[in-house]
């Protein structure tokens, strides 16, 4: 039993000449393994986020939702901005 699958694919000039020269270069030895690769990488990036999203960004909202005085307003974000860019400003 075959364990690929063969597609037809269409991309800007662009990225199709990106992986015509990794492939030229000896980087890779076919296309398809370029566009592997890239997958490969989204998938990672994508794993990444789902992680920090349960992990960091879920735990979060839960606190804030149990605990909204924690919340920072906007103006408050607003002046430590102002004080961060005129020290990084100093430093100059």
């Amino acid at each position: 039993m075959r364990t690929t699958q063969q597609l037809s694919i269409t991309l800007p000039k662009e990225m199709a000449s990106m992986i015509k020269e990794k492939v030229a270069t000896g980087e890779y030895a076919t296309e398809s393994e370029v566009i592997r690769e890239g997958l490969r990488a989204l998938i990672a990036r994508d794993r990444a986020v789902d992680a920090w999203l349960k992990e960091q960004i879920g735990p979060a909202y839960d606190a804030l939702q149990s605990d909204p005085s924690r919340a920072i307003g906007i103006e408050e974000i607003r002046a430590k901005l102002a004080a961060r860019h005129a020290k990084s400003s100093e430093n100059r």
